[in-house]
Order: structure tokens, then C-alpha cells, then sequence
């Protein structure tokens, strides 16, 4: 295997030179841009989207009434039950002549949502994912792998664009197939990998299971979404295999990946391309817009999209604003680790799947691999941890971290949980997006 020692150092060298003209922008003459893109997009949805044309009617706000940034608020919100009503194709914006492509979710709650893309909006994402590849430290010329699924979901075919856009390379590998996933990174030696976070993982533990150490490859940087994750994940995947790990944040409904992403120079969450996008955080409850930094409900407006255009979409997500850093003018969104779906209320306590992902990172004796299951005691909910044991412990020790770990979650989360032990290879592994919760009540 080649040494990489010098190749992995440089790719840490921010190429400033190489940042587009939107990137360079001041905050005022952003905003400038975006209230005109703003006009222009809420114009666009009220005239060739009826959902739009009825909302902004029933609501008494009309395009012309958009005179600052602030009079977003006026607008409604749209939401996932808008997509589901109107499908398939009752959002788009364009004739279907003009639609270059479709995307759908999984529709696994439901009917999936549909969203459609011109010729015109497929470049600049491409342009974007491009964009976001570089902040995280990839460069033209460089060699891609990508693991995110290909298909109906955004994520394979809107990475795959960025890496062609970006002048890279790359290799189509979609998900699945972890043997071979395995061999191709050692066979192909890429500089970086696309993926969920819990696939990486799962590629992780196929090297170690084939006597490869993870750190021994040519990968450089994983740029790593679609699923929450914690910093505490971010540190064990570095460790383990010798990378720098980035978070890329995006959803179909918005564009795909893209919408932001971490900037290499500071790995502190990701910068939102907000002259494509206007975020704001709102009181999941009452629908208030709250200040920058304050904990809440993300919410996106599409500044540039042609087929599909998004106002005020409410995301799910929970996050906060903050200053800009790498990029000044354009603000960062604290690293998403929880949705408001996401949520199980165990015996009047809220939790989250990434809230026990942390305390399971904490202690080094138990491994990364586990599901939380619900089921009733009685007339209550009960909340199982199910945990591999470390496979190269003893099974006492192994014991004793599970017993510890039902004790952090009952200090710092306020819930008490069963903490169960498991057999190493006992649990599923991702190939994607990563199932963690099974309701079993």
C-alpha cells in the first residue's frame, strides 16, 4: 500500500483562492442577493404552483407584500403533508417538458414525496455538492468513492454530479455489497468516501474482519449525511481510520445533498450555501421564528430552484443558527443529532437515538453497535438497549460497561433503561441509512 502520510496533510490546506464569488460575499451584500432571489422565488411559486396561489391567498400575503427578508415570516409554511397531498407532480413549478429529472423519498410513512429538477437546477446542485466537496477538503483531480445509494433517493446521483462538477473522480459504487466495497477502496485507492455515517462504520468492521486496519488505507476525508450523527461518532471514525470526517447536510425536498456543508478548516458544523437557501429556526409548537442561536425547528426557503420550488419547508430537523466562521457571511447550523419524529418519550422523559450514541461512544469498553427497542410493561413504555459486547474483552467487562452505561443514561438523560447485551455480529449493520429504533408495542 502506498504511503499517504504526505497526501493526507495537504489535503488539509484550504484552497481560499479557489472559493466562488458567493462565498466571498459580505453579509450585507448577501442579503442584497437574497431578498432579490426571494422576490423572485416567491413570485414564481404563487403564479405556477396552486397549492402556493390558495396558501398565500388563505393567509392574506401576496408576493408584492415581500419587501425585506423579514417579511418571510408573513408567508405559511409548507410541510411534508402538502408534498403527499399534491403527489405526484402537483408542486412542480415548470411544464413536465421542462422537468430533466425526478426524485422521490422512500415513502415509507406514506405516499413518498416527489420533487423535480430542470435542466437549470441540476446544475447548481451539482454546482453546490461541488462546493461543499471542496470546503471539505477535496480537490479536483482526487479520486471519489461513493457509497450513497443510486436511485429514486437524492443522495448517490446528486453526490456523483458534485464529484464530476468538482473535477474529480469518481466511482459509482452505490450502497450495499460491503465485501466488495472493501475490496474496491483497497484495490482503487480513493483520497475520500461518500456515505451515512453508520455505512462507514459497517465498512470499518468488514476491514477489521478481513485483517485490514482502517487506517491503513488511502482515504484521506469521508464526507458523511443523510442520518444525524454525533461528534463522539466524528471522533471514532477519525480515530479508527485515520481520516477527517465532514458533515454534508441536505433533503430531497430542498434540492439533496448540498444545501450546507462543514468546511474543513473548522469542522464546526455546516455552513448553509444561504445564497441558495434561506433558513430560519422556528418553535416547533407555535410556529415563532426564533433569534440565531436558539435550539428549534429548521425551516428552508428555495432562493434558486426553477421545478420545485420550497417555501418555508419545515425540515423536522432540530438545530440552531450561528455565526458564520470559515465562511463568514453565510451562517452555520449546529450539527443536526435529533428530529422531531425522531423523538421516543419513554415514561414522560424525551430522548433521542443520538443522545445514548454519545454515552455509547463515551465508554471505550462497549462497541458502536446498537438498536433501541420499545416495548410496555404493563399499562407502561419500556425502553431497551440492545448493545454488542466488544469482541476482543472479556464477557465480565463487557458486563460491567453495559451496567454503566444504564446509569449514564438514567443520570444525564432522567430515563431508566434496560441495557442488553449482545453477541458481537448479533445486531444488523447498515447499508445506508441506519435503522435504530424498532417499536415494538
Amino acid at each position: 500500500m502506498t504511503d499517504h502520510s504526505t497526501s493526507r496533510a495537504a489535503v488539509r490546506a484550504p484552497a481560499l483562492a479557489a472559493l466562488d464569488a458567493e462565498e466571498r460575499l459580505t453579509r450585507a451584500e448577501l442579503e442584497e442577493l437574497q431578498l432579490q432571489r426571494l422576490q423572485q422565488t416567491v413570485r414564481h411559486a404563487y403564479a405556477n404552483v396552486p397549492l402556493y396561489t390558495r396558501k398565500f391567498d388563505e393567509a392574506g400575503v401576496h408576493p408584492e407584500d415581500i419587501r425585506v427578508l423579514a417579511d418571510i415570516e408573513r408567508l405559511p409554511f409548507t410541510t411534508k403533508a402538502d408534498l403527499r397531498e399534491t403527489y405526484p407532480f402537483g408542486m412542480f413549478a415548470v411544464p413536465m417538458s421542462d422537468v430533466a429529472r425526478i426524485h422521490a423519498s422512500s415513502g415509507t410513512t406514506g405516499r413518498p414525496t416527489v420533487v423535480g429538477y430542470t435542466r437549470g437546477d441540476l446544475d447548481r446542485w451539482g454546482a453546490l455538492v461541488a462546493r461543499s466537496l471542496r470546503a471539505a477538503g477535496i480537490r479536483a483531480g482526487m479520486k471519489v468513492h461513493n457509497a450513497y445509494g443510486y436511485g429514486l433517493f437524492t443522495g448517490g446521483l446528486g453526490a456523483h454530479a458534485g464529484i464530476e462538477a468538482l473535477g474529480a473522480t469518481v466511482i459509482p459504487v452505490s450502497g450495499g455489497q460491503t465485501a466488495r466495497q472493501v475490496q474496491l477502496i483497497r484495490d482503487f485507492e480513493p483520497d475520500a468516501i461518500l456515505c451515512t455515517p453508520s455505512y462507514l462504520l459497517t465498512i470499518a468492521d468488514a476491514m477489521v474482519a478481513q485483517g485490514i486496519d482502517p487506517r491503513s488505507t488511502s482515504l484521506k476525508v469521508a464526507v458523511l449525511g443523510a442520518e444525524p450523527w454525533t461528534n463522539e461518532m466524528r471522533r471514532e471514525l477519525e480515530q479508527r481510520m485515520g481520516i477527517d470526517a465532514l458533515d454534508i447536510y441536505g433533503l430531497s425536498e430542498v434540492m439533496g445533498p448540498g444545501v450546507g456543508s462543514e468546511c474543513l478548516e473548522g469542522k464546526d458544523g455546516p455552513h448553509i450555501w444561504e445564497d441558495h437557501f434561506l433558513p430560519e429556526v422556528i418553535d416547533a409548537e407555535s410556529g415563532a421564528a426564533l433569534p440565531d442561536g436558539e435550539l428549534g425547528e429548521l425551516v428552508f426557503t428555495s432562493l434558486t430552484k426553477e421545478a420545485f420550488p420550497v417555501i418555508r419547508y419545515r425540515t423536522r430537523d432540530l438545530t440552531r443558527l450561528l455565526p458564520g466562521t470559515a465562511r463568514p457571511a453565510m451562517r452555520r447550523m449546529e450539527k443536526v443529532t435529533g428530529r422531531n419524529d425522531d423523538m421516543i418519550i419513554v415514561r414522560g422523559v424525551n430522548l433521542f437515538p443520538t443522545q445514548i450514541e454519545e454515552l455509547v461512544l463515551g465508554i471505550e469498553q462497549l462497541t458502536p453497535h446498537f438498536i433501541l427497542e420499545l416495548t410496555k410493561e404493563g399499562r407502561m413504555d419500556a425502553l431497551t438497549v440492545r448493545i454488542e459486547r466488544h469482541p476482543d474483552l472479556p464477557v465480565d467487562t463487557c458486563r460491567a460497561a453495559a451496567e454503566v452505561l444504564a446509569q449514564r443514561i438514567k443520570v444525564f438523560v432522567g430515563s431508566t433503561v434496560a441495557v442488553r447485551l449482545e453477541e458481537p455480529g448479533a445486531l444488523p449493520r447498515s447499508e445506508g441509512k441506519y435503522k435504530r429504533v424498532y417499536d415494538l408495542r
